[in-house]
C-alpha cells in the first residue's frame, strides 16, 4: 500500500509557509539543455539518465525548504501525462498509468529523504489543450471524463492530493474538481490569467472562482494562480473581497511579458529573482492573507524560489 500521509488533512491549510518548485520545463530546457518534446517532463522517466535529472531537480527545492524551515509540496512532473498529450509521444493507456505512478514514486523517494517537516506529494494535472489558449474547450462533464483517468491513477498512488495547473477556462477546472471528488482526492485548482488579470476567455478571476465553487459545492481545497506575473493580477486581488481568501498558492512567471510575447521569445526571460520575492511578500501582506504555497512557473528556478522564501518566511514567524 502506498504511503499516503496527508490525504485527509493537508498541512498547507494551516498557518505555515510551504514551498514548491519553479518552472520545471523551462529549467530543464533552457537551464540544462534537455529536449522536452511537447513540453512533457514526464517523458524523461523512460530516457537514460532522465530519472536522475528529475531527482536532482527536486532535491534542490527540498534543500531550500529545509534551510528555511518551510513545508514542501512536491509536484509530479506529469503536467502533460494525460491521454491526448501522451498519444503524441507514443504512449498508450497503460504506458501513461505507469508513467504517472513512476513520477509519484520518484517523489516518495525525495520525501522520505527530506528529513523533518511536512512534505506533501501532489499529482499534477495539466490542461487537455494549450496552457495559454483555451483552443479546445470541453464541457465540465467531458473534462471530468477526460481527466478522471489520470486523477484515478493518482488516487491509487502515494499522492496526497491533485493540483490542476494552468487552467484557462472554468469548465475544465470544474470537471477536474468533480473527478477529484469522485476519486476521494483533495484538489487545488490553479488558474492562469492574462496581463489584465482575467482568464484567457475574458472571464474575471473572481467569477471563475465563484463558478467553480458553486458547481462543486466548494470542493477545491484552495485555488492558486500560475503562469502570470504578479503585475498582471495584483490589481485584481487587492480588493480584499472574500473570494481572495480562497487563493492559497502562487506560482508566478519570472517575466512580466504577456503569454504571446513569451511564445515568440527566442531566449528565456528570468526576470529579477529578488524583486519577484518582494512582490510575493507584498501580495501576502496586502492582498492575499491566506497565501501559503509559493513556487514559480515559466522562467523561474531554484534561485527565484530561494528569494521568495527569504522574503516571505519572516511573514510566517509570528
Amino acid at each position: 500500500m502506498p504511503a499516503r500521509r496527508y490525504r485527509h488533512a493537508l498541512p498547507q491549510l494551516g498557518e505555515g509557509l510551504f514551498l514548491t518548485d519553479g518552472g520545471i520545463e523551462t529549467t530543464l530546457i533552457f537551464g540544462q539543455g534537455v529536449e522536452l518534446p511537447e513540453f512533457a517532463a514526464f517523458d524523461l522517466l523512460r530516457r537514460p539518465g532522465g530519472e536522475a535529472a528529475l531527482r536532482e531537480y527536486f532535491r534542490a527545492y527540498s534543500g531550500i525548504a529545509a534551510r528555511f524551515g518551510a513545508g514542501l509540496i512536491l509536484e509530479s512532473a506529469t503536467w502533460r501525462a494525460s491521454d491526448d498529450w501522451g498519444a503524441r509521444l507514443g504512449y498508450d493507456g497503460k504506458d501513461l498509468i505507469d508513467a504517472n505512478l513512476r513520477a509519484v514514486g520518484l517523489l516518495e523517494e525525495i520525501r522520505d529523504q527530506h528529513g523533518p517537516g511536512h512534505v506533501v506529494i501532489s499529482g499534477c494535472v495539466g490542461p487537455r489543450a494549450d496552457g495559454y489558449l483555451p483552443s479546445r474547450t470541453m464541457s465540465a462533464t467531458e473534462a471530468e471524463l477526460y481527466h478522471g483517468r489520470q486523477v484515478e491513477t493518482f488516487a491509487r498512488s502515494a499522492a496526497d492530493m491533485v493540483t490542476a495547473i494552468t487552467m484557462n477556462y472554468t469548465e475544465e477546472a470544474i470537471g477536474i474538481a468533480r473527478a477529484a471528488q469522485h476519486a476521494g482526492m483533495p484538489v487545488a485548482l490553479s488558474f492562469t490569467v492574462e496581463t489584465d488579470g482575467r482568464l484567457p476567455t475574458g472571464e474575471p478571476l473572481a467569477a471563475a472562482v465563484a463558478r467553480v465553487d458553486a458547481a462543486t459545492a466548494g470542493y477545491p481545497a484552495y485555488y492558486m494562480l500560475n503562469c502570470a506575473h504578479p503585475t498582471h493580477f495584483a490589481g485584481v486581488v487587492e480588493s480584499g473581497a472574500a473570494w481572495t481568501r480562497r487563493i492559497r498558492g502562487l506560482r508566478a512567471n519570472a517575466s512580466c511579458k504577456s503569454h504571446a510575447e513569451l511564445n515568440d521569445a527566442k531566449e528565456l526571460d528570468t526576470g529579477d529573482p529578488a524583486e519577484l520575492g518582494l512582490q510575493y511578500a507584498d501580495l501576502k501582506r496586502r492582498s492575499l492573507p491566506n497565501l501559503a504555497v509559493m513556487g514559480g512557473c515559466c522562467g523561474t528556478d531554484h534561485r527565484h524560489v530561494e528569494m521568495i522564501a527569504a522574503a516571505c518566511a519572516p511573514l510566517f514567524s509570528t
